[in-house]
């Protein structure tokens, strides 16, 4: 079954009908909703079940009434319902709701945004938050007084055309426009031929130097190195506003040699050349920092280059309804002219693909995956700079060359490379997912190309890089004490006891293996205790453990007395 999202949601007919009818906690959904991405209320079709009940039929003009009765009780809430019947035979409304371009509320003045399979109330500063992110007229479409289309900057206004019409992105009919229609195609102009203004997203993007300076908040770019005591020694400063956004990055790219370092590491009898920061990476997070920064809040991007990682550290907090933990999946656009414009110039990826990019290419390359903070009044993505594990390189390549692996299947056999192996709880939260149904997209063929294997059920269920492939690509790993056979685990333990009696049974954990779980050794040793070759004495914490009658032939044999 397809579960609710935030793209659409499942609702009893008896919300619409008769003295069930719960027309104000429909009306806060649409609200949810449009302050969200948009999205659809299925009608019909109750919550566990995938269509609504065989031959179910509507009462006459329903879904207009439906619609009608949302729009009396919403205030900026655009939608259309509409009768659908479902493959089974059974009718149920389909209520589309579209995004709202400014706040949406219910019309007693309720606030509330779609997270998840959630609508969440939005309430004391957050609502400030959802009125700076939602205005009802976005920042980028406002006339700048004084500027006329003839003042813009003549170069910037040609190579903006060009690189719209050499675009692969952009569609044959858009290439066809003359350069003042693909002006106001992108909303950088507007008016009419009669009085055209420029826009302040068309001043900051074409605009001369002292025009994105009268806007007060074109970003200003600062890169600050430290040394290993955490004294600045360099500093690179993009402050004259000499640059567009569309150019920063290109310059912030060239103009620190440090992001274009390489390491050599061996692989073989060669070595192989690898970068300090990956481009994509780096150009990712540059244009991540310039397209959803708030241009209504003043505040520079500090790139705090670090000898072992960069910090990227935007102004403003992440959009309502995104969190830190949820980065990796939500998405909620707070500059569209700019990531449109940024999107068909192919300057970045498509809307929120961009943290996977970053998630693969950081572990494909033997790093951790990026960071994000959010701090009260910023938003901190930190990468690191150095390889943890260069042999994961080797690895994914191999496997990517095999088998064509989609992204996902990267970002997690990366994971639990790295990881030397994951619960299906800790792979979850790795991968920002609410249960394990979730992992199936992320695991994908991993498990049936037996490159990843799995032990034990639900939530307990262990995923692991399959050994062989581990030891071709030389992964260094702690032990492989977590997969290890009970049988074998007892004989270390007797081992160790004979070596070490009346020990404690923390204290045998921290020998044989501290990567096994307590309740891995306690289960051991009750097994042991069982069969008489492990006695004790004491109880609770207190208790000490030794070689027992029939324990004490194995034990001696395994230290070799």
């Amino acid at each position: 079954m397809t579960p609710e999202n935030q793209h659409f949601d499942r609702k009893s007919l008896r919300k619409v009908t008769g003295k069930t009818a719960a027309w104000a906690e429909l009306a806060l959904d649409c609200v949810a909703f449009a302050n969200a991405q948009g999205g659809s209320l299925l009608i019909g079709i109750e919550d566990a079940q995938e269509a609504p009940p065989p031959g179910q039929t509507l009462p006459p003009g329903l879904a207009e009434a439906v619609a009608k009765r949302m729009r009396e009780l919403t205030v900026n809430v655009e939608l259309a319902a509409s009768e659908t019947i479902a493959a089974n035979g059974g009718a149920f409304i389909d209520l589309r709701v579209a995004r709202a371009h400014g706040p949406a509320s219910t019309s007693d003045g309720r606030y509330a945004i779609r997270i998840g399979d959630e609508s969440k109330p939005v309430v004391g500063d957050d609502i400030t938050r959802l009125l700076n992110d939602r205005p009802a007229r976005p920042w980028e479409s406002l006339p700048v007084a004084g500027l006329a289309r003839s003042s813009l900057d003549a170069g910037k206004c040609a190579a903006f055309v060009a690189a719209v019409r050499a675009s692969a992105r952009v569609k044959d009919s858009v290439k066809e426009k003359s350069a003042d229609e693909l002006l106001d195609h992108y909303d950088l102009t507007g008016g009419d031929t009669v009085t055209p203004h420029v826009t302040h997203l068309g001043a900051l993007l074409l605009g001369r130097r002292q025009d994105r300076a009268r806007l007060g908040t074109a970003p200003v770019v600062q890169c600050l190195k430290y040394d290993e005591q955490g004294s600045k020694v360099n500093k690179w400063v993009w402050d004259d506003h000499s640059l567009s956004p569309l150019e920063l990055v290109d310059a912030v790219w060239q103009g620190v040699p440090d992001f274009r370092e390489t390491y050599e590491l061996p692989e073989g009898l060669y070595r192989r050349s690898v970068p300090a920061f990956d481009e994509k990476v780096l150009r990712e997070l540059l244009v991540n920092a310039l397209v959803h920064r708030p241009y209504t809040q003043r505040g520079d991007i500090f790139l705090n280059l670090h000898p072992d990682r960069l910090e990227v550290v935007n102004a403003g907090r992440l959009p309502l309804g995104v969190t830190p933990q949820t980065i990796l999946h939500d998405s909620r656009r707070r500059n569209d002219g700019l990531a449109r414009v940024f999107h068909d110039l192919g300057l970045m990826e498509r809307e929120g693909s961009g943290f996977d990019l970053m998630y693969e290419r950081l572990l494909a390359s033997g790093r951790p995956p990026p960071v994000p903070t959010e701090g009260i009044d910023s938003v901190t993505v930190t990468v690191m700079r150095r390889i943890v594990k260069p042999q994961v390189i080797a690895l994914i390549d191999s496997a990517d060359q095999r088998f064509q692996l989609s992204q996902r299947e990267r970002i997690t056999l990366g994971i639990l490379a790295q990881a030397d192996g994951l619960t299906a709880l800790a792979l979850c939260k790795q991968v920002e997912v609410a249960d394990a149904d979730a992992l199936k997209p992320w695991l994908g063929r991993l498990l049936a190309l037996e490159l990843v294997h799995s032990k034990g059920r639900t939530k307990a269920t262990r995923y692991f890089v399959e050994p062989a492939l581990l030891r071709g690509a030389k992964v260094p790993t702690l032990t492989t004490l977590a997969r290890i056979e009970p049988h074998r685990l007892r004989a270390l333990i007797l081992e160790d006891l004979a070596r070490y009696p009346d020990s404690a049974s923390s204290d045998i954990n921290r020998r044989v293996g501290p990567e096994l779980s307590m309740k891995t050794i306690k289960r051991a040793l009750d097994e042991l205790t069982t069969l008489g070759q492990v006695g004790h004495a004491g109880e609770k914490r207190w208790r000490r453990y030794r070689l027992g009658s029939k324990g004490q032939t194995d034990g001696e044999s395994a230290t070799g007395q």
